[in-house]
């Protein structure tokens, strides 16, 4: 998914980018979510009493045949209130009958002069039993005062009751039934919207109005108070805006937990994919996903929208870390994993969310220079026959919906098929092929589809007015059922009733929409609770998630090369600590921290790589730019790599972001696959004047650094650790082993960075599978592996191509399940 922005999703937007992007930051910030409704003031307050504000929670819900309480607050400017105040009440005209559903009533609430500020006043509404089940109704209730400021318009709500939908007991597909059975047009059409947060939050009446079925945050999207219980607040008070209506169906809240839940302050952040990639421990995996969606739910989120099952083909493709690697069957292994891990055994769980498998399908596999807009590979074209699709990019969604994903999301890129000659490419969004044909009809799935943010806005001809009636149409009928529309929500929801009222999406179709959202709705537990369950809130961010997440990162570490032994290191030798990504909690965490993009810098709590060294070993000296004097230091440690970035402003060629506070206008490095020309001066620098010197590559893809590797003795893949560094130092010192191995094939140049495994001249720098160790037991076909690892590797040149060739379909064996193959390629590259 991509997050609030106004760049990525049309090429016409970036000419714009950082007028859109300052609009839509600051439209951020401000956005707050009001608990109250503005309503005009009944004649003007007094002088004595200009201060003086008479307000009310927006919603107040009640059961059938009970009494409302409707609580009124009053806040002075000062201490007390000088002047009495009077406030005059009475209940208005809603969809509740007044005698027949609940009794009419009016008066006048009074606080006496010298009131505190604060206190509060009660208003009760009966209601009225019905003989009959019956949807919900409201009551409203209009305050007046010619005495202070009144700010609220509250609504009594009386609960919809005893109707099948509302029947737990019963099966989802009998409720799912009934509740469709009840509605309109326009209510199903609002359940196929979704809006983003920003764009609500200032007038959240819309909700109602338009029966939204889901809201999400997109990258950076917070609310004003950043916290568990700010997070929970403010989509408690979304969600009773949706409890308003006559059906009563809640929202589906969703975010882009992918390594955490990014947007939160204080969340736990694991390593990207592509370092989950590398432990290749799929029961970790799952544990780490489980953690990140007892922190996501807690907030009030049951919707997150990952994994992503990308098999990534060409590492210059800036989403290179959101892949589990290059291969399907690590992509397939894993994605399964992180899918239990999300959804556990019960969606209602207050441990559970929803996953998401995206994006569907081939967006790793695009070509480079088909990038969309300034883009070089993100959302490009995939140009691939059928059978090499089938083959490569979509057993891993076969996996996910064996593993009972619940959603999944289309790919912005488009498909072009070699079978029938390149130059008709179809847009995934719109492909009904692969989305009604090969997802839903081939393969059962019985989840629904999401669109990415904006998605169908590219979907050709392309327009000013997006999202146009044709690209509605064209998705709906290819099998779309919720749609992204961050922005555009009214017109996206006017516009697809009325393209079903003209005939050109059948209700069918939109039948069988509503019906997937509505199931996933029931199974999340979302009519029973709809509200925040906070019971884990405290476990956002503890010792004991950390600590999971610190295992993931050891786990994850690749150990490349380790001449003379100089890993793993001693706690009493004099290290010497140089490099930027070495002390940046930003640059170890990568994009999708904080912001959609992330930034260097202090982006959330955690702990640095050298904070982890530090608390390792007693004699640590720190220079970034290694300018401080290495007299005297054993061993240097340097620290270099990639700097935040996210989607096509990560692609190498692509544009640069500069539109987060932290990059005041400055457009960020431009992406590369080779070192930065000041990250390999520094490791030229420390490993000439320190006998043993370790680099460390903090990155979301391989680095080239074919031309320092025989100056370097130790060399890490550290990848993208998240927010627990000490989980670096922990395999540094060998208080755990190296036992990571590579997701992707490492390249020697990059003029030619494509090297995937089973390509036919495969020659990487170090190749699919590779990571040597440290000591601890190991299996025999681990100890086999090993062997022909330290008896290949050239320490200047790395890997010749045969050996790599062999180690590589050795490790495609393994993650296929057919053990005694790998065994045997590594043993016959053994005796050649």
């Amino acid at each position: 998914m991509s997050a609030i922005r106004g760049t990525a999703q049309h090429p016409r937007a970036r000419t714009t980018a950082l007028h859109a992007a300052t609009a839509l930051l600051a439209a951020t910030a401000l956005a707050v979510t009001p608990l109250l409704v503005p309503t005009p003031v009944s004649g003007a307050a007094s002088a004595a009493n200009a201060e003086v504000v008479v307000s009310a929670g927006p919603v107040v819900f009640v059961e059938d045949g009970d009494t409302a309480t409707v609580t009124v607050t009053l806040q002075a400017g000062s201490a007390v209130l000088a002047e009495p105040v009077s406030v005059d009440w009475r209940t208005g005209s809603g969809t509740a009958t007044a005698d027949a559903d609940y009794e009419a009533g009016s008066g006048t609430l009074e606080f006496a002069a010298g009131t505190p500020s604060g206190t509060e006043r009660t208003i009760t509404v009966r209601t009225r039993e019905s003989e009959a089940g019956e949807t919900a109704e409201t009551v409203p209730l209009a305050l007046a005062s010619r005495d202070a400021e009144v700010t609220a318009e509250p609504t009594v709500v009386v609960r919809a009751h005893d109707l099948p939908y509302l029947d737990e007991r019963l099966p989802v597909d009998e409720r799912v039934a009934d509740l469709l059975s009840r509605m309109t047009l326009k209510e199903k059409a609002g359940q196929m919207t979704q809006a983003e947060r920003g764009n609500v939050a200032g007038s959240p009446a819309v909700i109602t109005e338009l029966g939204l079925g889901s809201i999400l945050s997109g990258g950076g999207s917070t609310p004003a108070d950043n916290t568990p219980e700010g997070w929970a607040d403010a989509i408690d008070g979304f969600q009773e805006r949706a409890l308003v209506t006559r059906l009563q169906i809640p929202l589906l809240y969703g975010v882009d937990s992918v390594h955490g839940h990014g947007n939160l302050a204080g969340a736990t952040i694991l390593p990207h994919n592509i370092g989950l990639g590398a432990t290749r421990d799929p029961l970790l995996v799952a544990r780490a996903e489980r953690m990140v969606a007892t922190e996501t739910r807690a907030t009030g989120i049951p919707w997150t929208f990952a994994p992503c099952l990308c098999v990534v083909r060409d590492d210059r493709w800036g989403r290179t870390y959101e892949s589990f690697g290059e291969h399907p069957a690590l992509a397939s292994v894993l994605g399964a994993a992180a899918v239990l891990g999300f959804q556990g055994s019960r969606l209602d769980s207050s441990r559970s969310v929803l996953a998401t498998a995206k994006h569907f399908v081939a967006d790793g596999d695009t070509a480079y220079g088909t990038g969309e807009g300034e883009y070089t590979v993100d959302q490009g074209i995939t140009e691939q026959s059928r059978r090499h699709v089938e083959s490569v990019d979509l057993p891993p969604y076969a996996a996910a919906i064996v593993a009972g994903v619940g959603s999944v999301m289309p790919s912005y890129s488009s498909m072009d098929w070699t079978d029938d000659g390149l130059g008709n490419p179809v847009k995934m969004h719109a492909h009904d092929e692969l989305i009604n044909g090969w997802l839903k009809r081939d393969h059962g799935f019985d989840g629904f589809v999401i669109s990415d943010y904006q998605g169908i806005h590219q979907i050709p001809p392309l327009a000013a007015d997006s999202p146009t009636t044709q690209q509605i149409v064209t998705s709906v009928n290819a099998g779309v059922d919720m749609f992204m529309e961050p922005s555009q929500f009214e017109r996206f929801h006017t516009r697809l009733v009325a393209a079903v009222q003209d005939g050109a999406v059948t209700p069918e179709r939109i039948d069988d929409a509503v019906s997937r959202i509505l199931a996933a709705k029931f199974e999340l537990g979302l009519f029973e609770e709809p509200f925040a369950d906070r019971s884990h809130a405290d476990d956002i961010g503890s010792a004991a998630h950390r600590e999971i997440a610190r295992t993931a990162v050891a786990e994850s570490q690749v150990l490349l090369k380790n001449s003379r032994r100089a890993l793993p290191l001693d706690d009493d030798d004099s290290i010497y600590v140089a490099g930027r990504n070495a002390d940046d909690l930003g640059n170890q965490a990568g994009g999708w921290t904080g912001t959609w993009q992330g930034f260097s810098g202090e982006v959330t709590e955690g702990t640095t790589i050298l904070e982890g060294i530090e608390a390792a070993a007693d004699d640590v000296t720190f220079s970034e730019d290694a300018s401080a004097p290495t007299d005297g230091a054993d061993v240097g440690v340097v620290v270099i790599g990639e700097t935040p970035y996210a989607e096509g402003f990560g692609d190498v060629g692509g544009p640069e972001w500069a539109w987060d506070p932290a990059d005041g206008g400055v457009p960020r490095e431009e992406k590369s696959m080779s070192l930065q020309p000041r990250d390999a001066e520094i490791v030229e620098k420390v490993c000439a004047e320190i006998k043993t010197c370790v680099v460390l590559i903090v990155s979301g893809r391989p680095q080239v650094i074919t031309e320092q590797l025989g100056s370097i003795d130790a060399l890490v893949a550290s990848w993208l650790p998240g927010t627990e560094g000490d989980g670096v130092a922990d395999v540094l010192f060998g208080d755990r082993r190296f036992t990571g191995k590579l997701p992707l094939s490492w390249p020697r140049s990059a003029d030619d960075p494509v090297t995937n495994v089973g390509d036919k001249n495969y020659d990487p720098l170090f190749p699919f599978g590779w990571g040597l160790s440290t000591g601890g037991q190991k299996s025999t076909l681990d100890h086999h592996r090993l062997d022909l690892q330290e008896a290949v590797l050239d320490p200047t040149h790395g890997v010749p191509p045969q050996a790599a060739q062999a180690i590589a379909k050795s490790d495609v064996a393994l993650l296929e399940g057919k053990k005694a193959q790998a065994l045997r390629l590594l043993k016959e590259a053994s005796e050649d």
